[in-house]
């Protein structure tokens, strides 16, 4: 589809990550504990905007490279595997530990807020080099048109996942800084997952 192998997969592994804890999902959280629906729909804008700065600078990097070198370029997708791979191992070996937030939301200015806190989030430009190159089909790729479809989807499904995160936000704050059980299976189904990539484009 459009020059993405596998859609199927790639969806459901943006829903798998947004699921996962992290400081975007603390900002959504705080924000709608502080300023209500508004206030968090507001922060889910400015994690999708943070998200789209990142995701499109680790585009022109993947961009650049696939067209100028095919065989760098899947040279990089075996690299991306091994690296969400050993990320997964990571998540499957952890330690149960609390849930820590380091996030801190100051009331008003929410998008701006949660924009920056996406956009400092020194893993996530690492992540999207590694994680888009597992889903390129490299004879069927568009340029532009792939990685635009890419963006676009990720960006609706953070958005129906955000939103609905923020339409719970009371039950599922709760959850998140009392079940702790609950977050570690999730932390271990991402590892499955990361690793499944990994083994499946090694195999391909």
């Amino acid at each position: 589809m459009l020059g993405i192998s596998d859609y199927g997969a790639f969806c459901a592994a943006i829903v798998l990550f947004l699921a996962l804890p992290g400081p975007g999902t603390f900002a959504l959280l705080t924000s709608t504990g502080k300023g209500g629906f508004r206030a968090g729909a507001a922060a889910t804008f400015g994690v999708i905007a943070g998200d789209q700065v990142l995701l499109w600078l680790a585009v022109g990097g993947v961009a650049a490279l696939l067209a100028a070198h095919p065989l760098a370029f899947r040279l990089v997708q075996y690299g991306g595997a091994a690296y969400l791979a050993w990320m997964g191992f990571r998540l499957l070996i952890a330690k149960t530990g609390a849930v820590a937030s380091p996030v801190r939301i100051e009331p008003r200015h929410y998008a701006r807020q949660a924009f920056l806190i996406t956009l400092l989030n020194p893993k996530a430009i690492v992540f999207y080099m590694a994680f888009f190159p597992l889903f390129i089909d490299t004879a069927a790729h568009r340029g532009a048109v792939t990685f635009g479809a890419m963006a676009a989807t990720i960006a609706l499904i953070t958005a129906g996942y955000c939103l609905s995160l923020c339409a719970f936000a009371g039950a599922v704050a709760v959850k998140v800084r009392a079940h702790r059980r609950l977050v570690r299976w999730l932390e271990r189904l991402a590892g499955l997952f990361l690793v499944g990539f990994g083994v499946r484009l090694i195999r391909d």
